[in-house]
């Protein structure tokens, strides 16, 4: 099985995280055992912030690594755990809101982000992939 950053890149579609993960200085910690949940941003979702922002947060690590930590829950949690809370606190140490949707496998929220693909088990943790980039505040 694959680790989290593994099946990251394999998907295709995480490059701009993949690039900020290196940026900020966390390959070695998400590399790691974990567990982790990670709230995986699709390359859609960094194009979609405002023009200059990746370059600003790639020029300021410290900030960037704290927002790439808001998209982490230490610990493994599927679906069914993470809609069971209304809340969950981030790796970041901020709170993570959660909108449940519908039974089954109806999209939920993650604070202004959707999942579009829950429960990809990694070696190291899970994968849920988001449609935005959420930010701690």
């Amino acid at each position: 099985m694959a680790t989290i950053l593994e099946t990251a890149k394999g998907a295709g579609v995480f490059n701009t995280l993949l690039a900020a993960v290196d940026a900020a200085g966390l390959r070695s910690a998400l590399e790691g055992p974990g567990p982790f949940t990670v709230f995986a941003p699709v390359d859609d979702a960094f194009a979609a912030l405002p023009p200059g922002t990746v370059q600003t947060l790639v020029d300021n690590p410290p900030q960037l690594a704290r927002i790439l930590k808001y998209h982490v829950l230490s610990g493994f949690f599927l679906r069914a755990e993470i809609v069971a809370q209304a809340e969950w606190t981030s790796l970041e140490g901020a709170p993570i809101p959660i909108r449940r949707g519908g039974a089954g496998d109806e999209p939920f929220e993650i604070k202004n982000a959707t999942v579009l693909t829950a429960d990809i088990a990694c070696e190291n943790g899970v994968v849920h992939v988001i449609d935005r980039v959420i930010l701690p505040g």
